[in-house]
């Protein structure tokens, strides 16, 4: 059965925090499970090289070093201890909560055994272990959809997906044919983020909407995810966030609209109307409001709003046919 990324990740970095010593690319392939995996030395490091730029990305202090050995010197990587650490935390209560529920993801006695294993393996190798690192750690993330197993296998397969997805009403449901690029968690929900074959886009679905089994399209390996896809930014693009007092940014027909022009502040024109800035403190109400006004608005940003006036509107004319 294929290690899952994350799982791999978690391991590199156990087997790099639990050494003194700077370690090879050649000796950590050894070493860490999910490696082996790899066909050849050139798809070994392709991998090896996407998992170092992910853990820098995630701000783990990841060094290079010179490891010498009886043919010379090499290359080799660890994580130091007193760089990783985190000092003392002083949490908010609203802070602690999203810890603690952050905390309930990460249980799972299958990783544990998995983990105290590649630690054993780290022993074995002849690869000095620091003592004081615990033998056992449990970081599985476990999400109660029943699409989040599927989706998942399906991100690590390259194999392309279709589900039914339930939109916001009034949108109703529709089939949906998926490139799944990843699995994100994002302010409490998990999402796919990947391509829409039928919209031709990047796309990001809430799986608690997928309803019914996820189906498989075609072999493993038909699609590759894009170089330099970063799916935390794509979701924050997408998705609202209530916290968010930017102006939404609305093109209004000349003299029309006079409900959204009340409230808001013109900045400029164009294309025979204004280009208007307005406060929305519930951009989820407000798109039902906004799509009231049918052609004479066009949202423009953010662009969750956007596509939620979008949505609406089409809903509306499938319902009307």
């Amino acid at each position: 059965m294929a290690i899952a990324r994350a799982e791999r990740l978690v391991n590199l970095v156990l087997c790099l925090l639990s050494t003194r010593q700077y370690l090879t690319a050649e000796r950590i392939r050894a070493i860490v499970p999910g490696y082996h995996e790899a066909p050849t030395d050139e798809a070994f490091f392709r991998m090896f090289e996407r998992d170092k730029s992910e853990l820098r990305d995630l701000g783990v202090p990841l060094e290079t070093g010179r490891q010498s050995n009886a043919e010379g010197a090499e290359d080799g990587y660890r994580i130091a201890r007193r760089d990783y650490e985190l000092g003392d935390i002083d949490l908010e209560p609203d802070e602690a909560a999203a810890v603690a529920l952050a905390a309930r993801l990460w249980d799972s006695p299958q990783l544990t055994g998995a983990v105290h294993g590649a630690l054993i393996k780290l022993r074995a190798a002849g690869v000095d272990v620091d003592q004081d690192t615990p033998a056992a750690v449990e970081p599985k993330v476990r999400a109660n959809e029943p699409a989040f197993p599927p989706l998942l296998q399906a991100v690590q397969a390259g194999q392309v997906v279709s589900f039914d997805y339930r939109k916001p009403p009034p949108g109703g449901q529709k089939e949906r044919t998926v490139e799944p690029w990843g699995v994100v968690a994002w302010r409490g929900k998990w999402y796919l983020v990947g391509w829409d074959r039928e919209r031709n886009d990047t796309r990001c679905f809430r799986l608690s909407r997928v309803v019914g089994a996820v189906r498989t399209v075609g072999k493993p390996g038909a699609f590759t995810v894009p170089e330099g896809t970063d799916l935390m930014s794509l979701i924050a693009r997408t998705q609202a966030d209530p916290h968010h007092t930017a102006p939404a940014r609305i093109w209004v027909a000349k003299d029309r609209a006079q409900g959204v022009r009340r409230h808001a502040k013109v900045v400029e024109e164009r294309d025979g109307g204004d280009v208007v800035e307005i406060d929305l403190k519930f951009p989820d109400s407000a798109a039902k409001w906004l799509a009231g006004f049918g052609p004479d608005i066009v949202v423009l940003e953010p662009e969750v709003l956007a596509k939620s006036v979008r949505d609406r509107l089409q809903g509306a004319l499938e319902g009307a046919r």
